[in-house]
């Protein structure tokens, strides 16, 4: 059974202390510059509360206020983990059915507003998807001059970004064609293009479901 946490809330929706990720979520999705962290005990996250996010953030070294020297819009992560940046862009894969069509999608972190979308591809992978979508929007990204952030969940996709080559069991068919172009037009890409933004695994377990999910699970 997962470890009771308490979640304290300074700068959100409504401030407080919250007993689910879920409940805190909510108050800090699309908040500018929102301050949150959790704790183990009720105690701790009252003394935190009490205390402000100035002392908290202090302590580690950070802005009171939440911003950053690069002036984006950053979250403390629950658990004190590394921070979510809200100046980014967030994708995730929709399946029905793996192999089965494919949706994938782009969002901007902070507002949950649809940057890209594609799809439904007829018959591919959840894998090949996400690949797909990194690709995709770090060749936005750079059409656009901009350095932010892309954020994924899944560890597969960043393993095949990394060596700029897939390693998926899907077939080569008729049916299977156009997951396919993509996919390998997202590999000729890699390999002529440089990029300078972070690609980075959204911690799903610390920060709820990624910005872009379809609510398919």
């Amino acid at each position: 059974m997962a470890k009771q946490k308490f979640y304290v809330v300074w700068k959100g929706k409504s401030p407080g202390i919250y007993r689910t990720w879920e409940e805190c979520k909510h108050q800090v999705d699309g908040y500018p510059q929102a301050r949150y962290k959790s704790f183990e005990t009720a105690g701790e996250a009252e003394a935190a509360y009490k205390a402000g996010a100035g002392k908290m953030w202090a302590k580690s070294g950070g802005a009171a206020s939440g911003g950053t020297a690069s002036g984006k819009k950053q979250a403390a992560a629950p658990g004190g983990q590394a921070e979510i940046d809200y100046d980014s862009i967030s994708v995730d894969v929709g399946t029905r059915g793996n192999p089965g069509p494919v949706e994938y999608k782009g969002v901007d972190t902070g507002t949950g507003e649809i940057i890209f979308y594609a799809g439904p591809i007829e018959n591919g992978t959840n894998n090949l998807g996400e690949f797909i979508a990194i690709v995709h929007a770090l060749a936005y990204l750079k059409q656009t001059g901009s350095n932010k952030t892309v954020y994924t969940d899944s560890r597969t996709a960043l393993s095949w970004l990394k060596n700029k080559k897939v390693a998926s069991t899907l077939v080569r068919n008729e049916s299977t064609r156009k997951i396919w172009e993509l996919t390998d037009r997202a590999v000729r890409w890699l390999e002529n293009n440089t990029y300078s933004n972070k690609v980075i695994k959204w911690n799903t377990e610390e920060w709820g479901e990624i910005k872009a999910d379809f609510g398919r699970k």
